[in-house]
């Protein structure tokens, strides 16, 4: 039985590659602790790519919800993304 995360990923691929064009622009959006390290990590993941990253601070600043706008060249770029992401601690994708 595949767990739940490899079913996402397929699930995922499926939809980018019936409702999108590539390449293409891709919003990811991750929360992630209020860490200055955590953040560089994510923003090194897009750092080649001319990603737009917007910043949103939570209420508390315990969190930061950051939202990454990115030309995209295939499905299966966009899910090795969130596989890195996934190396991020406590980081929570959307």
């Amino acid at each position: 039985m595949m767990d739940k995360r490899t079913e996402f990923y397929k699930k995922l691929k499926k939809k980018l590659k019936k409702d999108t064009k590539f390449p293409s622009k891709y919003l990811f959006k991750f929360i992630i602790p209020s860490d200055e390290e955590k953040m560089n990590q994510i923003e090194s993941m897009f750092n080649h790519a001319g990603a737009v990253i917007t910043k949103t601070h939570s209420k508390t600043g315990k969190f930061v919800s950051l939202s990454v706008l990115v030309i995209m060249k295939t499905a299966d770029d966009i899910i090795v993304k969130y596989m890195e992401a996934e190396q991020v601690e406590g980081i929570i994708s959307l």
